[in-house]
C-alpha cells in the first residue's frame, strides 16, 4: 500500500505524520513551527439544509465530505451531492476533515487526535499520536 502522509495543523506548529496499517506504525515525521495547512474549503458544496451546522468541507472528484456540528458528525456524498449518507456516529466532536485522492480515504481531526478511514467513513482507526490543540487537517500530496 502507498505511504499515507497526513498534515495536522495545530495551534503552535504543523505536524507531518506517517499513517501506518496499524497504530504501532504511526509516527511523527517532522514539525514545522511556522507551517500551516493550506487547502480549499468548498463550503458551497454542503447541502443547503445543513449549512448552518457546517464546520468544514472537502471534495475530491464526485466525492464530498461535510463535517457538521452534530451527531453523527459527517455527511458523505459520492455523486457530487445528489445523495448523502451519515457517517462517524462513534467519533468524538470534530474540528476538520479531509478527503484523499481516493474518495474512500478520509482524515478526521478532533481537538487532540486524528482518525483515518480507508472505506469512505464506515470504519475508523485512531492515529496513535496525540496532538496539541489540533486546528486543521489535510493529506500531504
Amino acid at each position: 500500500m502507498a505511504q499515507l502522509i497526513a498534515l495536522a495543523g495545530c495551534e503552535e506548529a504543523l505536524y507531518r505524520l506517517e499513517i501506518g496499517e496499524s497504530a504501532d506504525e504511526d509516527v511523527v515525521l517532522d514539525r514545522d513551527d511556522a507551517g500551516v495547512v493550506e487547502r480549499d474549503r468548498p463550503l458551497e458544496l454542503a447541502p443547503a439544509w445543513a449549512r448552518r451546522r457546517v464546520l468544514d468541507v472537502d471534495a475530491a472528484g464526485a466525492a464530498i465530505v461535510v463535517l457538521l456540528d452534530r451527531r453523527p458528525p459527517l455527511l458523505v456524498s459520492h455523486d457530487s451531492g445528489v445523495t448523502w449518507s451519515e457517517r462517524g456516529s462513534g467519533l468524538p466532536r470534530g474540528r476538520a476533515v479531509a478527503l484523499g485522492d481516493n474518495p474512500d480515504l478520509v482524515l478526521y481531526g478532533t481537538e487532540s487526535r486524528l482518525y483515518v478511514s480507508r472505506d469512505g467513513g464506515r470504519f475508523w482507526r485512531a492515529i496513535a499520536v496525540e496532538l496539541p490543540d489540533l486546528q486543521d487537517v489535510a493529506w500531504d500530496t
